[in-house]
């Protein structure tokens, strides 16, 4: 099969679900792409639905899949290698994959010339990074050998990766995630976004946009909504999003007493452009395991909304306490509630963290520069 032009295959270990994210992110990086003349071959877990295939489509992009990307195995070894043989990409970038497999050596062999893998991979509550063994040191950078580049997408990640001390530390780049600027400043209102969902226009309206799962910290946004409530009974909560652990939440606000003051959206597959984020007064992302970065804060940031989060990972990089957001720890529901109820009661102070949010997203996470940053990494232009 002759290509008329080069290609650079992108594999992903996920779902692509929704327009915001890295689907934002790839597609800007898609977009920049196409500029220079190559062909970009993205190949998810599986086909993605279609409002997010159409975002995703412009002239230069092909689609296939890759099932299962996110493991080590024979079948996946198997698949790449069918991958990299039908389109014979001259780059090769890795997301959502096991940053430890054959995958690398598998596209060096099949003559791939660039080899890049981002490590988007949020850690366990309470992950201490240790350096091994010096046996599994070494073996770990001879497996990581044919790696051009490695992109950690906060400082978190970056320092977690080099005291792994499996890879070069110069092969490792920091690059920020990113939200769409221009999407945000253009998105629309969100009165239609409450009435869709039956959200109260009165309320002061605190929102988190997550997967519904113990992780993201649902359980002790919850219990602070119950707190929050009962010294501001105009606030309301809206949890955006789906997750296996949805029906156990659901319960749990039965349970709190809270459920007329708790909206469940379910999966928003554009959550900027349906008007969530417009919708919203005060956003949180209550996480209780180490953040990568965090999509939709930087999203919530974008869009001028006041952050209350917890201090985990990469989040307090993005979110600066007292500046543009409020952190609190995990698992502190008290905590969450004393803020998000400050917020509540000071839209002066919503405003103002909103705007230097706004201005933060600008100068850091905007994803148009930190895409081309990541092509101009890739030595191609």
């Amino acid at each position: 099969m002759a290509f008329s032009s080069p290609a650079a295959l992108f594999v992903f270990g996920i779902n692509p679900s929704r327009i915001g994210g890295i689907e934002v992110h790839t597609r800007e990086v898609a977009e920049r792409l196409g500029e220079l003349g190559w062909r970009a071959i993205l190949a998810f877990h599986k086909q993605p639905p279609e409002d997010v295939r159409r975002f995703l489509s412009l002239p230069n992009v092909d689609w296939d899949v890759m099932p299962n990307a996110w493991a080590n195995t024979k079948q996946t070894a198997s698949d790449l290698d069918s991958l990299i043989r039908r389109y014979r990409p001259r780059l090769l970038h890795l997301q959502f994959t096991p940053f430890l497999s054959p995958f690398p050596w598998i596209a060096r062999l099949r003559g791939v010339r660039r080899i890049v893998f981002t490590d988007q991979a949020s850690r366990p509550e309470g992950y201490t990074a240790r350096a091994p063994a010096v046996w599994k040191r070494l073996a770990g950078r001879r497996i990581n050998q044919p790696l051009s580049l490695v992109i950690a997408v906060s400082e978190y990640n970056r320092r977690a990766l080099m005291e792994s001390t499996l890879i070069a530390p110069d092969r490792v780049h920091r690059i920020y995630n990113g939200a769409d600027l221009a999407r945000a400043s253009s998105q629309p209102g969100g009165d239609a976004f409450r009435r869709r969902h039956g959200i109260p226009m009165d309320r002061v309206l605190v929102t988190q946009v997550c997967w519904m799962i113990p992780e993201k910290g649902v359980a002790d946004l919850l219990q602070a909504a119950r707190l929050a409530i009962q010294q501001e009974p105009g606030l309301h909560f809206a949890l955006i999003g789906e997750g296996k652990h949805r029906a156990e939440y659901t319960e749990q606000a039965i349970q709190l007493g809270i459920q007329d003051h708790v909206t469940w959206t379910g999966l928003v597959q554009d959550p900027m452009g349906e008007g969530a984020f417009a919708a919203t007064d005060i956003s949180c992302q209550a996480s209780r395991w180490e953040e990568a970065f965090g999509f939709v804060i930087a999203e919530a940031m974008a869009c001028g909304k006041p952050l209350v989060a917890t201090r985990a990972g990469g989040i307090p990089e993005v979110v600066l306490d007292g500046t543009t957001g409020l952190l609190v720890e995990r698992r502190n529901p008290a905590a969450l509630a004393g803020r998000i109820v400050e917020l509540a009661r000071d839209p002066a102070l919503r405003a103002r963290l909103g705007e230097a949010g706004r201005e933060r997203a600008h100068a850091q996470f905007d994803v148009r520069k930190n895409a081309r940053a990541l092509v101009d990494l890739y030595g191609i232009g």
